[in-house]
């Protein structure tokens, strides 16, 4: 799958964003640099700055120009669906604990193909309304071999450049097809507590899995929203 220009642009400016070359609070280059750099137009380079911008790697800041920002940004399990733009923006979370290692549930073993027993490493979320009260809890599961290949997903740090397109650089995998199953049941204690909401509440789950181009599971998150915070929209032809 080829990578467009803007997207490459993109890439390059979230691994230096990683690296520490642009630290929060900085200014990245301005569209017109970009576009000289790279000798693209100049409408391409403002369209790899607003898939940073979307999410929220960096904001507008007036007078100055984009700003590498210190609000992490994630998208709800699942999200990203066949045919949606790359661009869609995320919501802010914060990250819970320390990414560890740990045996999944069944379900999420079987959707990553792994033997009951085996761990995986876990790496928590809950994303935030604009307010800051919870939206939704999420656990990304990643499988031992890409947890093993890919150290960084291990650091509680966030990783600027994204963790599906630093999977790819460590990898050569990369997502070709997810898989979402949506159920409905009750909150677990741990996950009433994260959402904060009454033990036992209704809540709706999403198990997304996205696969690699070669059909193997990369990783499975379990994304957990309040009934009352729940809603799909899908938009078709008839």
């Amino acid at each position: 799958m080829a990578v467009l220009k803007y997207e490459e642009i993109a890439e390059s400016l979230r691994a230096r964003i990683a690296a520490g070359e642009f630290v929060p609070g900085a200014t990245i280059p301005s569209g017109r640099d970009l576009a000289e750099q790279w000798d693209v137009s100049r409408a391409t380079a403002i369209k790899a700055v607003d898939v940073l911008r979307n999410d929220g790697v960096v904001v507008a800041k007036q007078g100055t120009g984009f700003v590498v920002t210190e609000t992490p940004v994630a998208r709800p399990a699942g999200a990203r669906r066949a045919g949606s733009a790359r661009i869609l923006g995320g919501m802010p979370f914060l990250r819970i604990g320390t990414p560890d290692w740990a045996e999944p549930s069944a379900r999420v073993a079987g959707a990553l193909g792994i033997s009951p027993g085996v761990r995986a490493l876990r790496r928590i979320r809950v994303l935030q309304l604009p307010d800051g009260t919870p939206h939704s809890s999420v656990e990304a599961w990643f499988p031992p071999e890409i947890a093993e290949a890919a150290p960084r997903l291990a650091d509680t740090a966030p990783i600027a450049e994204g963790t599906t397109r630093y999977v790819r650089r460590q990898t050569g995998r990369f997502p070709a097809e997810g898989v979402d199953v949506t159920s409905v049941r009750l909150a677990t204690d741990t996950e009433a507590d994260r959402l904060g909401v009454s033990s036992a509440s209704p809540v709706a789950v999403l198990l997304h899995t996205a696969h690699d181009q070669e059909g193997r599971p990369l990783v499975c998150e379990e994304g957990v929203t309040p009934s009352l915070l729940f809603e799909r929209v899908d938009t078709y032809a008839m």
